[in-house]
């Protein structure tokens, strides 16, 4: 837990926010920060999707923003040990990836219906990214 915080990781997490976190089978890509329509082209904020869209939805589609804020306390977990060292638990980092990925799972559970496929990419990359870097952190912390 005394390792300092590597760039190549910081970065990797970063890059996290870039990527589709649920493909849809319309073509449509929920991110991060949005979701983007492609047919017609349109782009939904993570804001006005909280804000403006979700009344009345039900509270599996909440999970995205969840998914989201889990990734954004992890993020700011692991620039916590990158600004100043020893000072980031890497086991709650590594505990905030794998909870944001089955949210995000839960959340693209929620969208699937008949003739629409929703894919979580995103779940397996932030699972993949926890495994990656905090396996042996996780693993220390579970089987104590």
């Amino acid at each position: 837990m005394d390792r300092p915080t590597s760039p190549r990781r910081l970065l990797a997490l970063l890059a996290l926010f870039l990527a589709p976190w649920t493909v849809l089978s319309t073509g449509d890509l929920v991110f991060a920060w949005g979701l983007a329509t492609l047919d017609p082209f349109h782009v939904t904020t993570l804001t006005d999707y909280l804000f403006v869209y979700t009344r009345g939805l039900p509270n599996r589609l909440l999970a995205w923003p969840v998914a989201v804020v889990l990734y954004l306390l992890a993020v700011g977990n692991a620039a916590l040990g990158w600004f100043a060292p020893d000072s980031e638990d890497r086991r709650v980092t590594g505990g905030l990836l794998a909870l944001a990925g089955a949210s995000n799972f839960w959340f693209a559970f929620g969208l699937a219906r008949p003739g629409l496929l929703a894919v979580p990419v995103g779940s397996v990359l932030l699972w993949t990214a926890a495994w990656w870097f905090h396996w042996p952190d996780l693993r220390r912390a579970l089987w104590r």
